[in-house]
């Protein structure tokens, strides 16, 4: 058996953990700069607000029904998802986190302490509740993607109360005749808009297809979807996660960026990023790939890219930033309005096997970029190389953050009593 915890609408009750005047409030939380609504909490939904909707759109709407606007908060959430997969430790050791706000866990030989898993999902409800006051559903199946199947149920079926446990085949077929296709764990939305073509309407009538002929007209994925759907487990998740091919840190400007000194900032500022990245999977880079573009909806839109590669392969920030400086002349034009940067980390290679160039050196610190790391962990982003500037007025838009009360010492909570 397998059973996934999943936050519900996590970003926005994430802003009332600490801020007890949202309790009671609808809340929206936007995407990067401000541009989208990406998560609500139930009384913004109550409000029909359109989701993933531009906020200038619903920003008369938010206003008349006192809508409290949060910018995304990504330090704040982080820490909470940690503390959040740390509590479901409690409960079970084997487990898998698939998201930020959603975790598997494998139930398997949890019977002899929890006779019935419906109530062990009630007492993991209530501790992450008790715990961290974040709301969350579990679904329990004995598939993974009858898991999501339950997980959605516990969600829009009431009589559940946040805890669906698939027990029977009548029980399955009445939850899946409920769920609509593209709301099926593996199911895109092309492949959503071709089903009702075969005469699939729903995910119990999905269940019903031939897996040989869900394989021949989709893809092996959607094979396993259908068996998964009928109760036969074919899809697991790796004990050790595979390191990444390849790493990258891109990210759009709050303001438009047209001098030189800003743009070499923001690369820095994501080389540092990604350098970080590949050290925390024990990577080393041969080749690094730099661009900077315009926004692509300008009447003129213009975009740049280099590679660079590096005779030693490295992970060293100050290496990686030094790059970043030397060709920044290749990407910078003057009179070009920069909308948004990226640095990607190719060819990466492990670090106990690196191979050294006899003639050209190894400009390479790991000692330095240990402390730099161990100080950062303990202190937060404290320390940075200089090439990624102080003031930063080309960051990220977020004029509605809320403070990270668990990250930045000046906003822990003070308690007077």
């Amino acid at each position: 058996m397998f059973a996934l915890v999943d936050i519900n609408g996590f970003y926005a009750y994430a802003e009332a953990v600490f801020d007890l005047s949202l309790r009671h409030r609808p809340v929206i939380v936007l995407t990067n700069n401000d541009g989208c609504v990406c998560a609500m909490n139930r009384q913004a939904k109550a409000l029909n607000i359109p989701r993933f909707a531009p906020y200038f759109k619903v920003k008369q709407q938010c206003e008349r029904h006192g809508v409290a606007v949060r910018s995304s908060n990504y330090e704040l959430y982080a820490d909470l998802s940690n503390k959040f997969s740390n509590l479901l430790t409690q409960f079970c050791s084997d487990m898998h986190v698939y998201s930020i706000d959603e975790v598997f866990l494998n139930l398997s030989g949890m019977t002899k302490l929890w006779p019935d898993l419906t109530l062990l999902g009630h007492a993991i409800r209530r501790c992450i509740w008790t715990q961290l006051r974040l709301p969350v559903c579990v679904g329990i199946a004995n598939t993974l993607t009858l898991a999501k199947a339950a997980n959605h149920a516990a969600k829009k079926i009431p009589e559940y109360q946040g805890v669906c446990t698939i027990h029977s085949v009548k029980q399955r077929q009445a939850i899946l005749t409920q769920m609509s296709p593209q709301d099926v764990w593996g199911v895109g939305r092309r492949i959503a808009k071709r089903l009702p073509l075969l005469a699939v309407n729903n995910a119990f009538e999905l269940a019903q297809m031939n897996p040989h002929f869900a394989r021949a007209h989709f893809n092996i994925d959607m094979a396993n979807t259908v068996r998964e759907l009928n109760a036969d487990a074919v899809k697991t998740w790796d004990k050790v996660r595979a390191d990444k091919q390849q790493i990258f840190s891109t990210r759009s400007f709050g303001e438009r960026v047209t001098d030189a000194q800003s743009l070499n900032q923001a690369l820095v500022q994501h080389g540092a990023i990604a350098a970080k990245k590949a050290r925390e999977q024990g990577s080393l880079c041969h080749t690094m790939m730099a661009f900077a573009a315009s926004s692509p909806f300008d009447d003129k839109p213009r975009a740049f890219k280099h590679f660079h590669h590096f005779h030693v392969a490295t992970n060293d920030t100050a290496v990686i930033a030094n790059a970043l400086t030397d060709n920044l002349h290749k990407l910078f034009q003057p009179g070009v309005p920069y909308y948004r940067v990226g640095v990607g980390l190719l060819e990466l290679a492990n670090e106990q096997h690196q191979q050294l160039d006899m003639f050209s050196g190894s400009k390479n610190n790991p000692a330095l970029m240990q402390c730099i790391d161990t100080i950062n962990a303990r202190f937060g982003q404290c320390i940075t190389v200089a090439g990624e500037g102080i003031t930063k007025p080309w960051s990220m838009k977020r004029n509605f953050l809320s403070p990270q009360y668990t990250t930045r010492w000046q906003h822990i909570p003070k308690i007077r009593c």
